[in-house]
């Protein structure tokens, strides 16, 4: 059975050569799926949100029929398509995040930028897939087999090596700059941190801090404590670089 397919985007990644960008023929087994294409290409479900059959869109169990267009999108970062994607009740557009064990400092950024992202150190593969499937949260890993896992829907394999250009590289692909809620999540636990008057945090202050600050918060999870200090400028600094789309972009 002979189909036209059409990648978009980094979807092209998993094509050879000649088929990337292009409009090319494949050939399946009569009666075969959206499902079943996708992995004949070696194309993760987890990075595809939108597959339109002939301009209509449809889900992975779709069936396809000889001379069938298929087009395939990855996730669209910045257009809201709950409207027309037949796959997902919710577009990827609605962004959690749960980091690998060898993400911890881009974990910790994430955070400090306000998105909600799940870390442990002895998260194992199997827990990741667990709650990625189950909480609906973007796994993030650099190893290509755990994003690929099959039934996984929201996953990104991160290519940088260092952490600020981790967070850069995350920040551009999903196109979270205007989503930013800096300093609003414990950067330990991920939990919202909430106000607090000075008096009630009182006992656990330095002199020095007592002496100079006024406005404190608290993490109601692990009783962490937050303010304004010169730790504070430092990352108000770095979140303001980031947080520049043409920062973001060069350091790619």
């Amino acid at each position: 059975m002979e189909i036209l397919l059409r990648l978009y985007e980094e979807l092209n990644e998993h094509l050879a050569p000649e088929h990337r960008k292009v409009a090319f023929t494949h050939d399946s087994r009569e009666g075969a799926t959206v499902a079943d294409v996708l992995r004949e290409l070696g194309v993760p479900q987890g990075q595809v949100e939108l597959v339109l059959r002939n301009g209509a869109s449809v889900g992975f169990s779709q069936s396809l029929a000889v001379g069938d267009r298929v087009s395939i999108y990855p996730v669209f970062e910045s257009l809201d398509v709950r409207d027309v994607i037949a796959e997902r009740t919710h577009p990827l557009r609605c962004l959690r995040f749960v980091a690998d064990t060898h993400l911890g400092k881009l974990a910790r950024y994430l955070r400090m930028l306000g998105f909600d992202t799940l870390y442990r150190c002895d998260y194992d593969d199997a827990e990741l897939a667990t709650i990625s499937r189950e909480q609906h949260r973007v796994l993030l890993s650099r190893d290509r087999a755990l994003v690929e896992e099959r039934g996984l829907t929201h996953t990104w394999r991160v290519r940088a090596t260092r952490p600020r250009e981790q967070v850069a590289e995350v920040l551009q692909r999903f196109d979270l700059y205007a989503e930013a809620q800096p300093f609003t999540r414990c950067m330990e636990c991920n939990a919202p941190i909430e106000p607090v008057t000075k008096n009630e945090v009182l006992a656990r202050l330095q002199h020095d801090t007592v002496r100079v600050h006024e406005r404190f918060w608290r993490c109601p999870r692990c009783e962490r404590i937050y303010w304004q200090g010169s730790h504070y400028q430092r990352m108000d600094h770095l979140v303001r670089s980031l947080l520049r789309r043409e920062s973001s972009e060069n350091a790619e």
